[in-house]
């Protein structure tokens, strides 16, 4: 069995994909023929008798052949390189007749890194034993498909998660979901990883120090005696107001209706004996 060839590369770096045979100083590229091909399917590139016969359109610009150990070089890396690749030679020995001198594959595995994992909390209730939060950590733009991971204070979560696509050689956005009762400050990471690369983010979760205690409205009972005991001081203060005895002011005028007269008597204070004996002098 042949052994598979595998190799790795990232998004925008440069690689050569290794082809089983090597032309011998002796000779040339001439004598070949050579063809890169994908999914055994995708001619990439392709050379006869020392010349290029053929290009597929996505590698133009972006490939290139050693003419003497035939490795194929793509620059920059997509991630639609990604896949099985396979170098066939055939050695023309005679114009019409040609040997097959090599048919290998190997496998090009593209990948491209996640952003730093990003986390958010936002408190959904909150009371004074405990806050209810809603986590979330995102990443996005790596390939391939990654594991979503993380730990509460050092102790193993699980994220409700959600991958986003627009094809199987699309990069990925990943998002994981958790809901946690908070009691006490706590710390939260979230791991994404992918073809053993690993990126996490720490955030600490802090509990709120505010208490909101719910006013508890009066029962009915002490409703009910407050309003009894008010209208009791209202009514006391009117009956005090209309039946105690007032003062009265042995000064002051006092009408006397008199139907008959039809005139108003005022009382006169009795004058002093000064006056008196200066008016019997006059």
């Amino acid at each position: 069995a042949l052994e598979k060839k595998v190799v790795k590369s990232k998004v925008g770096e440069k690689v050569g994909l290794p082809c089983c045979h090597e032309i011998p100083s002796s000779e040339s590229l001439h004598n070949y023929r050579v063809y890169w091909q994908k999914n055994t399917t995708e001619v990439v590139l392709a050379y006869a008798e020392g010349r290029m016969i053929s290009k597929h359109e996505r590698y133009e610009n972006r490939t290139e052949m050693d003419t003497r150990n035939l490795t194929l070089w793509i620059s920059p890396m997509e991630i639609l390189d990604n896949g099985p690749y396979q170098c066939v030679v055939q050695h023309l020995r005679f114009p019409q007749n040609s040997v097959v001198v090599c048919d290998e594959p190997v496998t090009l595995f593209v990948t491209a890194d996640f952003s730093k994992p990003n986390i958010t909390a936002e408190v959904s209730t909150n009371s004074c034993e405990s806050t209810e939060m809603v986590v979330r950590c995102s990443s996005h733009g790596g390939f391939p498909k990654p594991k979503i991971s993380g730990a509460l204070n050092n102790v193993s979560v699980v994220w409700n998660a959600s991958w986003v696509s627009e094809s199987s050689l699309s990069p990925y956005n990943v998002t994981g979901k958790l809901w946690l009762n908070v009691t006490k400050d706590v710390s939260i990471t979230c791991s994404v990883e992918h073809n053993g690369l690993l990126k996490s983010t720490s955030l600490l979760l802090k509990k709120p120090n505010t208490c909101f205690v719910p006013t508890v409205p009066p029962s009915y009972n002490v409703i009910t005696a407050s309003s009894i005991i008010i209208i009791i001081f209202l009514l006391a203060i009117t009956l005090a107001a209309r039946y105690l005895p007032r003062h009265v002011c042995s000064h002051c005028c006092k009408p006397q209706d008199s139907v008959e007269e039809g005139v108003k008597e005022c009382m006169k204070p009795p004058m002093s004996s000064k006056g008196t004996s200066e008016t019997s002098f006059l």
